[in-house]
C-alpha cells in the first residue's frame, strides 16, 4: 500500500500543472512514505487502519496535483455523464477540498482509534472518543499551519495554496466537515465492532 502511494505521488507530478505549489502539497505525503516502514515495524497496525491512511493520502495526492481548488471534477463528470457536479448540486466553488476534509475525518478514526485501543490500553468507546478529539485537534492545527505557511513561505501564492476561494469561513467549514466525517466513522466503527 505504501508503494502504491509512492507511485501515486510520482504520477501526480508528471506534467505538474501547478509546479510552484505542488511541493508544498506533497511534502506531508513524502514524509509519510519515508517514515512508514520504520513506524509500521515499531508499531504494527491492521491492514484496515493502513488502508484508511493510504486512501486519505491518495485523495490528498490527487487534490495536491491540482492545488486542491482546481481539481477538474466537473470536466470529468461531464465526460462520463454529460452533467456537471456543480450544476447538479448548485455549487459555486470547487468543493474537492471539502471532500478531502470529510475523508480525513472518515479515515483518521479507524487509524487513531486502533492506535489508542492497541497501544494505550483505552477501552474501545474511549478510543473512538479519542479519535474524534484527534480529528478536531489535527484539523485546527492544520488550518493554523496552512495560514502560517501561506503568510511566511508562500504569501504571493496564499489564495492558490490554501484554497479559500473567497470564503472567509473556509477554515471553520473545513474543520466542521472533518468532524462530521469522524462522527460518521465513529458510528460505523461502533456498529461494526459493538463487543470490542
Amino acid at each position: 500500500m505504501v508503494l502504491l502511494l509512492a507511485a501515486a505521488v510520482v504520477l501526480a507530478n508528471i506534467n505538474q500543472p501547478y509546479p510552484g505549489i505542488a511541493p508544498l502539497q506533497h511534502i506531508p505525503t513524502i514524509l509519510l512514505i519515508l517514515a512508514a516502514p520504520a513506524l509500521l515495524s515499531r508499531w504494527p497496525l491492521s491492514n484496515r487502519a493502513v488502508l484508511a491512511v493510504v486512501a486519505f493520502f491518495l485523495l490528498h495526492t490527487l487534490a495536491g496535483r491540482y492545488a486542491y481548488s482546481n481539481v477538474p471534477y466537473d470536466r470529468w463528470a461531464m465526460a462520463l455523464t454529460g452533467h456537471s457536479v456543480s450544476d447538479v448540486f448548485g455549487m459555486t466553488r470547487n468543493n474537492f477540498d471539502r471532500l478531502v476534509h470529510l475523508t480525513f475525518g472518515l479515515c483518521a478514526v479507524p487509524l487513531y482509534a486502533e492506535i489508542s485501543w492497541r497501544y494505550t490500553g483505552a477501552r474501545w468507546r474511549a478510543a473512538l472518543w479519542n479519535a474524534f478529539l484527534f480529528v478536531g485537534a489535527v484539523s485546527a492545527l492544520y488550518e493554523i499551519f496552512e495560514w502560517l505557511l501561506t503568510i511566511i513561505v508562500a504569501s504571493d501564492l496564499a489564495n492558490e495554496y490554501n484554497g479559500q476561494q473567497g470564503d472567509m469561513w473556509d477554515a471553520q467549514k473545513d474543520m466542521a466537515i472533518a468532524l462530521f466525517g469522524s462522527v460518521l466513522a465513529m458510528i460505523w466503527q461502533w456498529r461494526a465492532e459493538p463487543g470490542r
